[in-house]
């Protein structure tokens, strides 16, 4: 089971269209890479050869 991370200051920004989109800090403090090719992955995931880089 995951745990909750609560959303703090910092941890996102809203796009141009209205999205949510996680900061590099976010997913450092969720502490693992969830391979949705997130804008901002500090894991160094690429989802078009489904592998980490880093």
């Amino acid at each position: 089971m995951k745990k909750i991370i609560p959303i703090e200051e910092g941890d996102y920004y809203l796009t141009p269209e209205g999205y949510r989109c996680f900061t590099e800090k976010y997913h450092l403090k969720r502490g693992y890479c969830c391979e949705s090719g997130c804008r901002h992955c500090p894991y160094g995931y690429n989802k078009k050869t489904n592998s980490i880089n880093k």
